[in-house]
């Protein structure tokens, strides 16, 4: 049945704004870029650490037994960007609703989103259980969220906060747990953002499905009139995260080494020292644990590779394309 009220501007949403409100439209386009691009970052993170643990679980097996399960994620809040984050999981990635678990203050509205996820107000519970946990809720609750989170979270979960209010430093402060990365927008660096207004009323991961939203998410766009960037620390945090994971699995440094240039398919070539700034270390140690202050604010050896090495940028955007396309639909 066709739409009766398409194209009747009368029912617009712009037609009952008055002039002064017409000017804040383009806010619409920021907010679903910004759900967009959150989304397509977080799937990022997430492929690449349930690949790294198959990997390490296929070339270094008698080392895995903390990775011996599958990667179990948690998301604290279920309004906007919790749903379409959910989703977007669920769509995007291998992960199954068995292995993500939300805590949300109305878990029957979760339910009825993703059937077969299990819902519950239980924030210690959560931390207890994830091995990676995204607080999708709004900044004024993060202070109530992390003292509820704040000393029951393992070494090796990750903490993921979308809130651009909250440095950080705070956000480490306030969970007493130094494994966090967290996004930073520069809405600035986006000069056209009316493209982002026909994702507006769409699922985030049918957004994704389209290769140039896909290209234009990119951490490292080419794009980039087009898209929210993140800074070279956001993509360098990241990749710390996967050292600290091999860390935690006591992978010695050469094991680590090769998970990780395995991921690019041999065409990210890092060393020790492109690591860890000492040549120190033998083949059978691990790295050092990379805290979140280190890698999010400081600049690491890791981060001048980035930031000097156009081939390392395009390698990673590739990897970022090749995680988020669709998958070819067996005949």
């Amino acid at each position: 049945m066709s739409d009766l009220t398409h194209n009747l501007k009368s029912l617009s949403f712009e037609k009952g704004l008055s002039e002064s409100e017409i000017g804040h439209i383009p806010l619409r386009a920021h907010s679903a870029a910004l759900t967009v691009c959150g989304c397509a970052h977080a799937i990022f993170l997430l492929q690449l650490h349930h690949s790294i643990r198959c990997s390490i679980q296929s070339h270094c097996a008698h080392k895995s037994r903390l990775l011996s399960r599958e990667l179990r994620v948690g998301i604290v809040g279920m309004g906007h960007l919790g749903k379409q984050l959910l989703l977007s999981i669920l769509n995007k990635t291998p992960i199954t609703e068995s292995e993500i678990k939300v805590s949300t203050r109305r878990p029957e509205y979760a339910e009825d989103v993703a059937p077969g996820v299990e819902c519950f107000f239980d924030n210690v519970r959560l931390a207890q259980w994830a091995d990676v946990l995204f607080l999708c809720c709004l900044p004024s609750h993060l202070p109530s969220v992390c003292a509820d989170l704040s000393s029951h979270l393992c070494t090796h979960t990750i903490v993921y906060c979308f809130s651009s209010a909250v440095p950080i430093s705070r956000l480490i402060q306030l969970l007493g747990h130094n494994f966090v990365l967290k996004s930073q927008y520069d809405t600035s660096a986006c000069d056209s953002p009316n493209i982002w207004m026909t994702c507006t009323h769409l699922c985030t991961s049918r957004v994704l499905n389209e290769p140039f939203f896909i290209k234009s998410s990119s951490p490292l766009s080419p794009n980039r009139r087009y898209s929210h960037s993140l800074s070279l620390t956001w993509v360098c945090a990241v990749l710390n995260s996967l050292v600290n994971i091999c860390t935690a699995a006591q992978l010695g440094c050469k094991e680590t080494l090769y998970v990780i240039n395995h991921l690019f398919k041999g065409k990210l070539c890092l060393d020790a020292q492109d690591v860890y700034s000492t040549s120190s270390l033998s083949a059978n140690q691990s790295f050092p644990w990379i805290p979140a202050n280190e890698a999010n604010i400081r600049k690491t050896p890791l981060y001048s590779i980035l930031l000097n090495s156009k081939s390392t940028q395009d390698c990673i955007s590739a990897l970022f394309t090749a995680l988020l396309e669709p998958t070819p639909q067996a005949d």
